[in-house]
């Protein structure tokens, strides 16, 4: 099945490393032009060294100011990715304030206020957009020491099946792509450890974590018009593990 996005403009945020950087090259090979947005400069430089036709930009896309800011020029956009999270774990008992706030406002207010932005550009412009949120299959399961996580994918969920609802009539499709541990940095974090990441292994049907490619084709997928009757749907890219 080949996809083009030759003549589109892609924002992908979180562009910087994993799967938002793999997202951004993939994207790139099927024609589309791509603003990255991250934190971090260096890595943002590495990735425009390594691949054409990409822009890049750098915010802290929780200053709701400064997202304001960086976006509100940001020009007509066709594709939009939010991928930007963070995952800072701990057991409910040791869940801090600042857990939530920065927890929530990356993996939440960001992603809302983003799609506002961006909605509102494709809106102006009359055209058939796509939008695909990155959330985990954490929005669907409790995981251990993921309460504030969990919290906020499932929110992520369930605003992307309000913006469905309310973008349809614009021709805007929304949906999430819903992976289990992805071994990048991110996924370090909390899987890392055999004692810890065995037991989730032995839960998944076919006993592995996911590559970070085999995320990037669902999103993909999702985007392109191969999908064009799906939107508000929430993808489990998990080996099978939210099934049983």
């Amino acid at each position: 099945m080949e996809i083009s996005f030759k003549g589109k403009t892609a924002l992908v945020t979180g562009a910087s490393q994993g799967i938002g950087r793999d997202i951004v090259k993939q994207l790139v090979a099927c024609g589309a032009h791509v603003i990255a947005i991250s934190r971090s400069k260096d890595l943002l430089e590495s990735l425009k060294s390594e691949t054409s036709n990409v822009e890049i930009k750098t915010a802290d896309l929780s200053n709701w100011e400064e997202t304001e800011n960086v976006l509100k020029d940001i020009g007509p956009i066709d594709l939009l990715i939010n991928n930007a999270a963070v995952a800072l774990l701990a057991p409910i008992l040791e869940i801090t304030q600042e857990h939530i706030d920065k927890s929530f406002d990356l993996n939440i207010k960001s992603i809302i206020h983003i799609t506002q932005i961006i909605a509102k550009n494709m809106i102006a412009r009359n055209i058939s957009g796509s939008i695909v949120n990155i959330s985990s299959q954490a929005s669907m399961a409790g995981l251990k020491d993921h309460g504030v996580y969990c919290a906020t994918k499932g929110a992520l969920d369930a605003f992307t099946r309000v913006a469905a609802a309310e973008f349809g009539a614009y021709n805007i499709r929304v949906n999430c792509v819903n992976p289990t541990v992805i071994m990048t940095a991110m996924g370090r974090i909390g899987w890392s450890n055999p004692k810890i990441a065995d037991p989730m292994k032995e839960k998944i049907p076919l006993k592995r974590f996911g590559e970070v490619r085999e995320v990037t084709d669902a999103v993909l997928y999702l985007l392109s018009d191969k999908s064009s009757l799906i939107t508000g749907s929430c993808l489990p890219v998990d080996g099978g593990f939210l099934a049983i």
